[in-house]
């Protein structure tokens, strides 16, 4: 929707969102109209150079030609129909994620959050039915993140972040270790112990790399303790850090995987893929969902995957992370750049904030993020060049300079 279609001005938009939106977010300030490829455009024609793509999603670009056009065939044969009959996109999109991540089975979601819920459910239900009833307590990690439904911020070892407080207890059979030390999750796991689920990258907790001695250690522990891993690749998933699955760079296999954002390229879905003896655990009336596996979707999904895969982003995505982030090493008032693939955190000195910098590369047309206090992440559409990475890092530096 064009805003010359509506007879508005930009200030009319952003005072309706104001009067009945519930607002949860700090809003740039200007109405995003149009988008494409590397770029968002304003109302007013201005270009940002979008290096969070709808945090970690438009990784094939922004509008993919491909994905638009996979959308817009499919809503002129079937937009919905619930999960009773079989669909055409569901079944080739099914094959396509197995085949491509060697998992056995998928259960399609609608978002991140839902598919950390359904890997967490499943989870449970096979531990409880294979060992008894208290066999479903699940080892997570300090400062990971796992969405804002009950059982995933209840999954998220954060106990003084914003999305848990004020909610009244959460959901028990949860219990949570040092991310990157072997021997605290080791310690953690008991006898009613099902799982380990972590992020193979902390995102919202500052960008942390997982090292490959943790991972590695991690499958190791499972096996040997006969509990599953699970691995929430809900921003990690899809070409993001450089492989088609972050834990393609381990040399590990969950058995549960969870997935969503650059797996739709814009349209909301996830999923998660798991093995075939623990997928088994879902039985009929045992999980659900009314949109999950939505034909729009899922010829989204299986456009978007075909772009990453086809034109090798996983490649680019290792090749320009280098490239970047060796030049934003050399920042002022930089403590640690921290990254896989494009999926980048840079941590400053106390004497930068990181929102100030995110304001900062807004005026000048930049679209970055920051999490943390003191920490912007960066996303990029896998798409991204030199001279996309150029032009970004001379706005941060010129943005840093300014600060400092």
């Amino acid at each position: 929707m064009k805003l010359a279609d509506t007879g508005l001005t930009a200030e009319d938009i952003k005072a309706k969102a104001k009067r009945y939106i519930i607002e949860t977010y700090e809003r740039f300030d200007f109405v995003a109209e149009t988008a494409k490829d590397m770029y968002m455009y304003s109302t007013d024609g201005d270009a940002y150079l979008d290096f969070y793509a709808g945090i970690a999603v438009n990784s094939a670009g922004n509008c993919n030609e491909k994905v638009v056009k996979a959308i817009q065939e499919q809503c002129q044969d079937l937009i919905h129909t619930f999960n009773y009959p079989y669909t055409i996109p569901q079944a080739l999109l099914a094959e396509k994620i197995c085949t491509t991540i060697g998992m056995d089975k998928i259960f399609y979601q609608n978002s991140g959050a839902e598919a950390n819920e359904a890997m967490i459910k499943m989870a449970r239900k096979y531990g409880v039915e294979k060992y008894g009833p208290n066999k479903y307590n699940i080892v997570t990690a300090k400062m990971s993140f796992h969405g804002r439904t009950f059982g995933a911020m209840s999954a998220t070892g954060q106990p003084d972040n914003a999305c848990q407080i004020g909610f009244g207890g959460m959901t028990p059979g949860f219990s949570y270790a040092e991310f990157n030390d072997l021997e605290s999750f080791r310690e953690a796991v008991s006898e009613n112990t099902i799982g380990i689920m972590v992020e193979p990258v902390q995102g919202e907790g500052g960008v942390h790399p997982a090292t490959k001695e943790f991972m590695t250690g991690l499958r190791r522990l499972c096996d040997e303790k006969g509990i599953l891993l699970l691995l929430d690749e809900v921003q990690t998933g899809w070409c993001r850090t450089g492989a088609v699955m972050s834990y393609m760079n381990y040399g590990v296999k969950p058995d549960i995987v969870s997935m969503a954002k650059a797996m739709g390229g814009g349209m909301p879905i996830g999923a998660i893929c798991a093995t075939a003896e623990v997928a088994g655990a879902f039985t009929p009336g045992s999980h659900g969902t009314t949109y999950g596996g939505n034909p729009v979707c899922c010829a989204a999904a299986l456009a978007e995957i075909g772009e990453l895969l086809d034109r090798d982003l996983a490649r680019n995505a290792a090749e320009m992370g280098d490239y970047f982030c060796d030049k934003l090493k050399t920042l002022p008032h930089v403590k640690e750049v921290r990254y896989q693939g494009l999926l980048i955190g840079v941590e400053f000195d106390q004497s930068i904030k990181g929102v100030d910098v995110k304001h900062g590369c807004l005026e000048r047309k930049l679209l970055i993020t920051a999490i943390g206090e003191h920490i912007i992440r960066m996303v990029p559409p896998l798409i991204v060049t030199k001279e996309d990475c150029d032009k970004a890092f001379g706005i941060i530096e010129e943005t840093v300079k300014a600060l400092a």
